[in-house]
């Protein structure tokens, strides 16, 4: 008679981890990150892995890692204590229908349960998303320091190493003239060996990002990213349909719901898949699904993950069969502690995805003992 499969135990840790530089953004100023894992310990001895990870705090959304921690530990992890592993969907399912809101809580949860169950299978965790078309995807690397000749510097190398030959320059700060000049002067110091696309994280009214637009057009830059406020879809429909340059949206994507709003509005040209801001894996499988049937294309979004974070969006993104616009998945190499026995292997302006079982990635756990916020 075989013994019951069950969870043993649901364990979140805060890890602070310090960034290589300042990442400034127009919400906030981040010197630090703090990864929050989700660890999920089943009765077959086997562990798996999920990241639930925020930028700057409350400052970008109404999640922080402390309510992360908080949340799954008070009221989620006792309502999977005892069950079964194998049915992900269903232990989701149960999870959603207790617990309103907490998109970033859920998706560390629901990683953490596939990591689990692609380990139990023995097969790498995009397999459970239909398998993977590609073995790597192209990664973007974003400057964010904001003084110009600094940015510079930091692509030119990265070029040299041929670890990155796209680039998204943080701005919103300072005014749309002071942006446009501090773009342009990169623009033209990387020339057409690299793309360079910005990002002003909602910073500009709709008459500032149309004017910005053009200037950027004629700078030579390939893309912007939500230009303006995440709740004014119209405002992103304008600026779309004036056709200026490629509009991305990012945070007006909370998952599948808006998503079908932003294409029905035909409110953007690309769409930045996130799995924290899906809500999941699986909810960031439908926001590329409604995307990819509305003719827009995809790009593989970041919140600035660690290594598990950056992993479970890398597996579910090599299953995309649009990915024209690359990805972000730079995370972990902002950060100056590696909490993986082998680091993930960036070459030739990529991320290399790992064959082996579920994120493919060998979790140091002395090393997350030691970074953890409770040590």
């Amino acid at each position: 008679m075989t013994s019951k499969l069950e969870i043993l135990s649901v364990e979140t840790i805060l890890v602070d981890v310090p960034t290589i530089r300042p990442h400034k953004l127009s919400v906030a100023t981040m010197n630090h990150q703090t990864l929050v894992l989700v660890r999920i310990a089943t009765s077959d001895g086997i562990v798996g892995w999920g990241e639930g990870t925020t930028i700057g705090g409350l400052a970008y959304g109404e999640e922080s890692p402390e309510s992360i921690k908080t949340n799954l530990d008070t009221y989620v992890a006792p309502l999977l204590k005892g069950q079964d592993p194998r049915g992900v969907a269903r232990l989701m399912a149960t999870v959603s229908g207790r617990i309103q809101g907490n998109r970033f809580a859920k998706c560390a949860l629901e990683t953490a349960l596939y990591d689990n169950q692609a380990r139990r299978l023995g097969v790498p965790l995009s397999e459970l998303f239909g398998g993977r078309v590609r073995d790597s995807i192209p990664v973007a690397w974003t400057l964010a320091s904001g003084d110009t000749q600094r940015d510079i510097a930091e692509a030119q190398r990265v070029l040299e190493l041929r670890r990155h030959n796209i680039f998204k320059l943080k701005i919103g700060l300072r005014s749309v003239k002071d942006d446009v000049a501090h773009v342009a002067a990169i623009k033209r110091a990387l020339g057409d060996v690299a793309s360079v696309r910005i990002d002003a994280n909602q910073a500009w009214s709709v008459t500032q990002a149309l004017d910005g637009m053009r200037q950027l057009a004629d700078a030579g830059i390939d893309m912007v990213e939500q230009p303006i406020v995440a709740r004014d879809k119209l405002g992103l429909q304008r600026l779309t349909q004036a056709n200026i340059i490629p509009v991305m949206a990012d945070e007006a994507l909370h998952g599948a719901r808006d998503a079908f709003e932003v294409a029905s509005l035909g409110a953007a040209d690309i769409f930045a898949v996130k799995i924290n801001q899906s809500g999941g894996l699986r909810g960031a499988a439908q926001v590329a699904g409604i995307a990819q049937a509305a003719n827009i294309a995809l790009y593989g979004g970041t919140m600035l993950e660690g290594a598990v974070g950056t992993m479970a969006s890398a597996q579910l993104f090599a299953t995309f069969h649009d990915l024209a616009w690359g990805t972000e998945l730079f995370g972990p190499l902002l950060l100056t502690e590696e909490i993986l026995r082998e680091p993930l292997f960036y070459r030739d302006y990529s991320l290399q995805i790992p064959v082996k079982p579920g994120l493919g990635i060998d979790i140091d756990e002395e090393k997350v003992a030691r970074l953890r916020r409770d040590r």
